[in-house]
């Protein structure tokens, strides 16, 4: 697991969610929208909160379509992500956020949140459900990549040497 904060966007036209993991890996929390001005504006805002709050990674969710091909603002996404990657000098992942704004609403009814209120989360929401399905995916690789290297990854090798 990455030591130290991560942080997850969800990219829109007119906002951008934040979240940000504990520092050892575990846990998402919503930080705050960012009501869009310009490129320059935006990407100077989160480098800020980039070096406030010292991320080590950043992952910005990928606005695919349901097919799984590129729509035009996932292309637009792209770029932005590829600006901020290149000005921060942190490791970016693209994640797949289909269905994260979906999630996000669930989560909204089932707290009893107000629909005319939500513009002003709904985006962080959907910013810690993309970073928590990346924590959890990284989390499955990394215990599957110990266990292929330990002793218990594979039987047939320890059958082997126990003279099975």
């Amino acid at each position: 697991m990455t030591t130290g904060r991560v942080m997850a966007l969800d990219v829109g036209k007119i906002r951008v969610g934040v979240a940000l993991s504990d520092p050892l890996g575990y846990t998402a929390q919503p930080l705050l929208t960012l009501w869009r001005k310009t490129r320059g504006e935006d990407l100077r805002s989160l480098l800020r909160l980039i070096r406030k709050h010292e991320v080590v990674r950043i992952v910005v969710g990928n606005p695919l379509h349901m097919s799984g091909d590129v729509s035009p603002w996932a292309a637009k996404v792209h770029e932005f992500a590829e600006e901020l990657q290149k000005r921060s000098g942190l490791p970016l992942q693209l994640w797949d956020e289909r269905l994260s704004s979906v999630a996000a609403h669930e989560i909204l009814n089932e707290a009893g949140h107000r629909r005319r209120e939500r513009k002003y989360v709904i985006d962080q929401v959907a910013a810690v459900v993309i970073l928590q399905g990346w924590m959890e995916a990284t989390a499955q690789a990394e215990a599957k990549a110990a266990l292929e290297q330990s002793d218990f990854g594979d039987v047939s090798d320890q059958d082997t040497r126990e003279g099975k």
